[in-house]
C-alpha cells in the first residue's frame, strides 16, 4: 500500500474525529444552549429539528455538488465551517444569531458527512478489504472526548464559548493540515461510470439500504435521547446512574467498530450486519422487560455492540452496488441518517406517553430486525473481473487534494 494511501486514511481518520468531537460538543450541551439563549420548552424542539433538516439539505446539494467539486474539497472546506459555527453557537447572546449559527452548522454538516463517507467508501474500494468501520470508530472516539470535554465544562461551570474556543482552536488548523493528503480514490472505468447511471434505477436498487440506514438512525436516537430517562423514570434508577447508559453505549460502539472490520472480512458484510441487527434487537428486548436499571444497562450495552456496525456498512454496500456512481448514492443515502435521527425520538416518545415506553422500545427493535430481510443487499456485488469481492485498484489511486 502507498504512502499516499497511508496519509489518505490517517487524514481522513483525523476528519472523522473531529466531526465526532464537534458534534458531541453540540448535542451534550444543549441544556446549557437553551438557558444561554432563553429557549422556552415548547421552541426547543423547533430548532433541534431544524438541524438534521438543513443537513439533509446539505446533504442533497452535496450530490450536485461533487459532479463538479471533489469530494476532498468539500471536505476540506466544510469542516472548518462547521468548527467555526459551533463557536458561533457558543458565542452569541441573541436567539436570531443562535438560529444563523446552528443553520450554518447544519448545512456544512450535511456536507461534511457526505462527502467524509465518499472518501471512506473510495478509500476501502481502492484498499480492496474493508476498513470503513475504522473511521466510524474514530467517530465514536470523537464523540467521547467532546462528550468529556462538555462534561468538563459543565462541571466547571465555564460559559460556551469558553468550552468551545479552545477545542476548534486546535481541531481546525490541525484538519487544515490533514486535509492536504485527503485522498479522492481510484478512477473508474467507462463502464463502471455508465453502470450507475439512471436515477430511478439507482434509487429503486438503493431503497433497501435508504431503510436499513433510517432503522438503525431510529435505533440511535432512541439511545441518545431516552436512555437516561428511561433509567430513572421506569427503573427506577438514582440521576447520577442514568447517566452511564449512554456512554456505555458510546464505548461498546467504539469497540464494536474497532472490530467490526475484522469480522467483515472474515465472515463478509451479510453476516455483519445480520449479527448486528439480531445484538441490537436483543439490546431492545432486554431495556424493554428489565426489572432494573443494572439489567436495562445490560440492554444499553447489547445495542452499542449491535448497531455500531449497520451505518458504516450501509455506506460500504452503496459503494459496492455503485461503482461508477458511489458519491451520488452515498449523498443521498446519507439524508436518511437525518430521516432517522428526525424520527426516532418523537415516536419513542408519542409512544411512551400513549401507551408505555417499555413498550415504545419494542418499535425500534422491530425496524431493527427488519434489516435482517434486506441483508442481501450487503453482499458483494458480482462484477466483470468475475467473483464476488472488490479488487484493489492502488495502482489507479486519484489524485490526493493537494495534486499527488
Amino acid at each position: 500500500m502507498t504512502d499516499v494511501l497511508r496519509r489518505g486514511r490517517a487524514s481522513l481518520a483525523f476528519g472523522f474525529f473531529a466531526q465526532g468531537v464537534a458534534f458531541a460538543l453540540l448535542v451534550t450541551r444543549i441544556p446549557a444552549i437553551q438557558d444561554r439563549y432563553g429557549i422556552s420548552d415548547a421552541l426547543l424542539p423547533v430548532f433541534l429539528a431544524a438541524v438534521p433538516v438543513l443537513a439533509g439539505a446539505g446533504s442533497v446539494t452535496t450530490e450536485h455538488l461533487v459532479k463538479r467539486v471533489r469530494p476532498s474539497r468539500l471536505l476540506r472546506w466544510s469542516q472548518p465551517v462547521v468548527l467555526l459555527a459551533l463557536v458561533g453557537v457558543g458565542a452569541g447572546d441573541r436567539l436570531a444569531g443562535l438560529a444563523v449559527a446552528l443553520a450554518v452548522f447544519g448545512l456544512s454538516v450535511g456536507v461534511l458527512d457526505a462527502s467524509m463517507n465518499m472518501l471512506g467508501v473510495s478509500l476501502q474500494r481502492t484498499y480492496g478489504r474493508s476498513i470503513m468501520l475504522s473511521f466510524h470508530a474514530v467517530y465514536s472516539l470523537g464523540g467521547i472526548v467532546g462528550a468529556s470535554l462538555a462534561w468538563a465544562g459543565a462541571h466547571w461551570h465555564l460559559a460556551l464559548w469558553v468550552s468551545y474556543l479552545p477545542v476548534v482552536a486546535v481541531l481546525l488548523p490541525a484538519a487544515l493540515v490533514g486535509s492536504r493528503w485527503y485522498v479522492d480514490g481510484v478512477a473508474e472505468p467507462a463502464a463502471d461510470r455508465a453502470a450507475g447511471q439512471g436515477g430511478g434505477l439507482v434509487f429503486k436498487l438503493l431503497l433497501p439500504l435508504c431503510l436499513v440506514m433510517t432503522f438503525a438512525y431510529i435505533g440511535d436516537s432512541t439511545v441518545s435521547n431516552w436512555s437516561a430517562k428511561y433509567l430513572k423514570d421506569v427503573l427506577g434508577s438514582s440521576e447520577q446512574l442514568a447517566t452511564v447508559p449512554y456512554n456505555v453505549y458510546m464505548v461498546t460502539t467504539l469497540l464494536g467498530r474497532s472490530l467490526g472490520d475484522f469480522g467483515v472480512r472474515r465472515f463478509g458484510a451479510a453476516a455483519v450486519v445480520r449479527l448486528g441487527a439480531l445484538v441490537a434487537a436483543a439490546g431492545f428486548a432486554v431495556v424493554s422487560v428489565a426489572p432494573d436499571a443494572w439489567l436495562g444497562m445490560l440492554g444499553f450495552t447489547l445495542l452499542g455492540l449491535g448497531l455500531c456496525v449497520l451505518v458504516p456498512q450501509t455506506f460500504a454496500a452503496a459503494g459496492r452496488l455503485f461503482p461508477g456512481a458511489s458519491d451520488a448514492a452515498i449523498a443521498r443515502l446519507n439524508i436518511f441518517n437525518y430521516v432517522g435521527f428526525l424520527v426516532g425520538s418523537p415516536l419513542v416518545g408519542a409512544l411512551g406517553d400513549a401507551w408505555s415506553y417499555r413498550g415504545a422500545m419494542l418499535v425500534p427493535m422491530v425496524l431493527v430486525l427488519v434489516t435482517l430481510v434486506y441483508a442481501r443487499s450487503f453482499a458483494p456485488q458480482p462484477d466483470r473481473y468475475g467473483g464476488g469481492h472488490e479488487r484493489p485498484r492502488t495502482a489507479d489511486v486519484g489524485r490526493g487534494s493537494n495534486g499527488l
